[in-house]
């Protein structure tokens, strides 16, 4: 599987840790960066990876910053995706199986690397269970693009 990451300065550290762990599972990694731990902007990098993913560039997306919520919000302007930020494996794995998440986020003031790695694990191992589910991720792409008129 090809997978972009990306983080902030806060997230430089762990991004280093989880890119070694993903390639150690055999997965090809892209990283859009920040590669230093000089201040910068979270946007930046949920942006470039979130267009990576929605692109098809790369299967899919792991964003740190130091909640993970500034950078999911920030992937999630990006039409076609559907971030996720997680603090604990079982969300992340009902987020793929039930929400079909293409880009997982978590943030290093808030999980430690052992942590981070089962989260990426337990996503990165589950499937979309389609079903009752579709119709719920059909709905969201009918409100990304069609804003002003909603679903109902």
């Amino acid at each position: 599987m090809k997978i972009a990451i990306g983080c902030d300065h806060v997230g430089y550290e762990l991004k280093s840790t989880i890119v070694e762990y993903l390639e150690d599972l055999g997965h090809e990694v892209e990283d859009f960066g920040t590669n230093t731990n000089e201040r910068t902007d979270y946007p930046i990098y949920g942006q470039k990876v979130a267009q990576a993913v929605s692109s098809g560039k790369n299967d899919c997306g792991i964003l740190i910053c130091g909640t993970g919520v500034g950078i999911s919000i920030s992937a999630n302007k990006v039409k076609g995706i559907r971030a996720v930020v997680c603090s604990e494996p079982y969300s992340a794995k009902l987020s793929k199986e039930h929400n079909n998440t293409n880009i997982l986020a978590f943030g290093s003031r808030v999980v430690g690397s052992e942590l981070a790695k089962m989260i990426v694990k337990e996503w990165l191992d589950a499937e979309f269970e389609g079903g009752r589910h579709l119709n719920r991720i059909n709905l969201i792409q009918k409100m990304e693009e069609n804003e002003d008129e909603g679903i109902s």
